[in-house]
């Protein structure tokens, strides 16, 4: 508890320091003397600015989404996650204007696919859909790099939509897909059924 405590102190003075500068002029001695901290017990806990960097994003808001599974939930953590983005922009602008869009763009894609990945499965069970099948992962992959790409131009200003009506124009996206493919899979077998006793 008390090493999550000290990497969160670590972690808002790198914060606090973005909203100043670019992260390339950011350097490890500041951050430990900005939470009052000598330099060497900065590598205790992380390797570098980058592992800071990645730790703050998958402990204040990936962990948003990880908490939120189910058909229903998946919305409401990308709402909280949509919050947080909002209320830490200029840390995200500096990380993507200093890392480059790849790096946030691949954190945010890994644990979006995993509630979207819950979703799809639990859709598939409700409508008829076979389960664990290639589709299905397809379908989730699909749409957790569309979702990814979302936030990214979200964060950099490029969509006017809130994110309100985008997570609900993805979710009536994702669920059309998964009735369309069920009628699909229904009408296979009411055909192989059809073959069997002609």
């Amino acid at each position: 508890m008390e090493k999550d405590s000290t990497k969160l102190a670590i972690s808002n003075a790198l914060k606090k320091l973005m909203a100043q500068k670019p992260l390339e002029k950011i350097t490890i001695s500041e951050i430990m003397e900005s939470c009052g901290m000598r330099r060497q017990h900065f590598y205790y806990y992380f390797t570098d600015i980058y592992d800071l960097l990645q730790w703050m994003f998958e402990k204040e808001a990936v962990s948003l989404l990880a908490k939120q599974e189910g058909a229903l939930l998946w919305q409401e953590g990308l709402q909280q996650l949509f919050q947080y983005l909002s209320e830490n922009r200029a840390v995200c602008l500096c990380v993507l204007r200093s890392m480059g869009r790849e790096p946030l763009k691949r954190l945010f894609e890994t644990d979006i696919y995993h509630i979207i990945w819950c979703t799809v499965k639990q859709l598939a069970k409700e409508k008829g859909f076979p389960e664990n099948t290639q589709e299905q992962e397809l379908i989730a992959k699909i749409f957790s790099i569309g979702l990814a790409g979302l936030v990214e131009s979200w964060i950099l200003g490029e969509l006017n939509q809130t994110p309100q009506a985008m997570i609900q124009l993805v979710d009536c996206m994702l669920q059309d897909y998964i009735r369309g493919a069920s009628l699909r899979f229904s009408g296979q077998m009411q055909d192989t059924a059809s073959d069997q006793f002609s």
